[in-house]
């Protein structure tokens, strides 16, 4: 082995043991997770078990949880387990925690028994970013994702999928039925042993179709008519892919865009992102101390009512151009149209109709709108047009003639 850089033997002995705290640079993030958590008030922020009882068996102090739980965050670290393992044989693990090895399932409980006063850290470690003048610029970027739940897409049951498996078990019964019909013209075609077999998935068939009438009365007492029986605040949502929905929830995410630090979140189980645009910008402004932001948007958040309300808060909201929908890559201020800048398109729209309340036939072509044609009109061109959506024009500031 000469010639190579040579390892130490694992069994020399030292007289004096190395320092834990030599294994962690100055610079490593642990350092701040450490000093961070020790300057909290767990008591007030509302751990529970920040204050040991008298008699009992001791238990983990909840800072030494939260250094885990919020180690396993920044080092996508998501599992109970796995966490459990890192605290045996990560080294910046053992320094945090001062080797401690709490076993999975109190990782797990804390989680589970702490989740709102996680949320005030969160909001802890916001206004310390604010302090540090880390969100001066005042430009944050919104978007969903979608997660997925514990819950089977056969556990989720709406209209449809009501209806389609109705008609497969109705399907099912009438085939055995005719079978059993069979089996008594000519004794012979059936086997003896099978017609008790038929009788007994008739039965279960039926019973199945009881469930689901029962289901069926629940789901119309919800009031989006869609159920889940494992995870009931779980819904279906469609995905980018074709086929590919799955039951979860949409989770929005404020970030600031220079330090792409997280502002703001919510989970919802809207399968959309249309009525979530203010609600996010309004507690991102709250969350950093200023009400006059710039937020940036996909057009999964475009919503009249949406911009409306961003405006009359005072954010700007920046989004793709709606030309982009059928190719144009303009990015344009929805909420602050100039004369020059009014979305135009001489395409022909998908849908035909008359529009507004004078009764004009558009044939399916998108007029320009530098005017409003009507200024009775709720909406400025209602109808059928596909630019005359209710959801589209109010939020636009129109041009009217003096």
């Amino acid at each position: 082995m000469k010639r190579f850089i040579q390892s130490e033997d694992r069994s020399q002995c030292t007289l004096f043991p190395d320092c834990l705290d030599d294994y962690i640079a100055e610079d490593n993030p642990v350092r701040v997770i450490d000093v961070f958590v020790n300057e909290l008030d767990l008591v007030k922020l509302g751990f529970e078990r920040s204050e040991p009882k008298a008699t009992g068996r001791p238990a983990y102090h909840p800072s030494t949880l939260l250094k885990i739980y919020i180690y396993g965050y920044l080092n996508r670290v998501q599992s109970s387990r796995r966490l459990e393992r890192e605290t045996q044989r990560n080294v910046e693990l053992m320094w945090l925690t001062g080797r401690l090895t709490p076993d999975f399932k109190t990782i797990a409980d804390f989680r589970k028994d702490n989740g709102a006063a996680i949320r005030r850290v969160c909001r802890e470690f916001i206004v310390l970013c604010r302090n540090l003048n880390l969100f001066a610029e005042t430009i944050v970027a919104i978007d969903g994702s979608k997660f997925k739940a514990v819950n089977n897409r056969d556990k989720n049951f709406t209209d449809r999928k009501l209806q389609a498996r109705m008609e497969q078990l109705e399907e099912s019964v009438g085939r055995y039925l005719a079978e059993l019909d069979r089996a008594d013209r000519e004794p012979t075609a059936v086997n003896e042993e099978r017609v008790p077999r038929l009788k007994e998935k008739i039965i279960r068939i039926k019973e199945q179709m009881r469930r689901i009438v029962q289901i069926g009365a629940q789901m119309q007492a919800t009031p989006d008519r869609q159920i889940s029986l494992t995870d009931p605040d779980a819904r279906s949502m469609a995905t980018s892919g074709r086929g590919t929905g799955m039951v979860g929830y949409n989770v929005q995410t404020v970030v600031d865009a220079k330090h792409h630090l997280i502002i703001a979140h919510e989970v919802t189980n809207r399968g959309h992102d249309r009525q979530q645009l203010a609600p996010m910008a309004q507690q991102a402004g709250q969350a950093i101390g200023n009400e006059h932001l710039t937020v940036l948007a996909d057009r999964g958040y475009f919503n009249s009512e949406q911009i409306r309300k961003c405006e009359q808060g005072g954010i700007a909201t920046i989004g793709p151009h709606l030309r982009q929908w059928f190719g144009a890559s303009e990015v344009l201020r929805v909420g602050s149209v100039h004369r020059r800048n009014t979305w135009r398109s001489t395409r022909r729209s998908r849908r035909r109709g008359k529009c507004g309340r004078n009764g004009k036939r558009h044939n399916g072509e998108i007029p320009a709108i530098e005017k409003c044609p009507e200024s009775q009109c709720p909406c400025g061109l209602a109808g059928f047009c596909f630019f005359c959506r209710q959801e589209i024009f109010p939020a636009m500031k129109w041009h009217h003639p003096e």
